[in-house]
């Protein structure tokens, strides 16, 4: 198990360590309203006036599969995200309205584009989309991008580019796309993408300072954009958080890349690390992954969530639908208990 290579010794920021064992973790959450949709980690219902509900659940996914539940992982996502849509919003507007629970954040409805924005600040990964094990094939043009020969893994690259994939339904791959082909296919406007790509840049910008500031590099992220009602593009979904995001240890980077280690880092690469080394890249049942590894994952992710934001993370009471039910209840949203998860 390569955890020892890809993850570092980070202590136990909020004393969580000894109470994970008993915690089983948020996998669904079935409520009483409309228009439900699940995702890989996240459910959202309608609400009124062109508002949306979105529950985030300790469900982790890797290779485009769901393979395992960390406990406090949606409450990281969800709050770490509303961080960052905060100090961001004079960059691009984005669909937050409130945060109403731990693991909730209601937000406008916006029609998603049909493009995954990702941008890299270095060339690493180990799926199929991503640069490294696309150029350790022997690709030299990689979704549009021309690389020299002799690139190490882990190492930065002179510029961020942006790395489009399409949107894969559930069960099914993203596919790499050029900057090119997402006009030529007719999946954004021009004019669009080039508010896209200009947002992206600058977000993943801000992203970088404000993570250098905290000992991290920010090496790549995953921004998913919209249309808002009025027309106009809107940042939606989440925002530099450990899952859609490689944060890694500024202070040992150097030292481990050259000794041609993986970085140390505080999100769910070890996760994708431990997987490929057992030979699972999302093809059938992924192996189970053990109390120790998803403990580990807790940690680096409120790690991570102390650092960035400077704030304590304070746990959620589990389980969530009865912390959730109480919550919608005191904002008027929700008129009956939730059913059953089993139903």
């Amino acid at each position: 198990m390569p955890d020892a290579d890809a993850s570092p010794s980070v202590t136990d920021p909020s004393g969580l360590q000894g109470s994970l064992t008993p915690v089983v973790g948020c996998d669904d959450i079935h409520l009483d309203l409309p228009g439900r949709r699940v995702g890989k980690v996240r459910v959202s219902y309608a609400l009124a006036d062109g508002r949306r509900l979105f529950v985030t659940t300790d469900r982790l996914s890797a290779f485009d599969r769901v393979v395992a539940v960390v406990p406090y992982k949606g409450q990281v996502l969800n709050q770490l995200a509303a961080w960052w849509f905060h100090q961001t919003r004079g960059i691009v507007a984005n669909h937050v309205v409130s945060v109403p629970d731990p693991n909730a954040t209601i937000g406008v409805e916006a029609r998603p584009l049909p493009v995954e924005v990702v941008v890299r600040g270095v060339i690493t990964g180990t799926t199929s989309t991503s640069l490294w094990r696309q150029y350790d094939v022997g690709a030299r043009t990689i979704y549009g991008h021309a690389f020299p020969d002799g690139l190490r893994k882990n190492t930065r690259l002179p510029e961020a580019i942006i790395t489009p994939t399409t949107k894969g339904e559930a069960g099914a791959h993203d596919e790499p796309l050029t900057c090119v082909e997402v006009v030529e296919r007719g999946l954004v406007g021009s004019e669009m993408w080039t508010q896209v790509q200009t947002a992206a840049l600058a977000l993943f910008a801000f992203g970088q300072r404000i993570a250098g500031q905290a000992g991290l590099i920010l090496a790549d992220t995953k921004y998913e954009f919209g249309i808002a009602p009025d027309g106009s593009l809107m940042l939606i979904d989440e925002m530099h958080t450990p899952d859609s995001s490689r944060y890694w240890e500024a202070s040992s980077y150097e030292d481990r890349v050259g000794r041609g280690l993986e970085p140390e880092s505080l999100d769910k690469e070890p996760i994708r690390l431990a997987l490929d080394a057992l030979g699972y890249r999302g093809s059938g049942a992924p192996p189970v992954l053990s109390g120790e590894v998803i403990a580990a994952t807790t940690i680096r992710y409120v790690a991570a969530y102390e650092r960035i934001t400077g704030m304590r993370f304070v746990p959620g009471t589990y389980p969530v639908e009865e912390r959730l039910l109480a919550a919608l209840n005191r904002e008027g949203l929700l008129g009956s208990q939730p059913r059953s998860v089993q139903e």
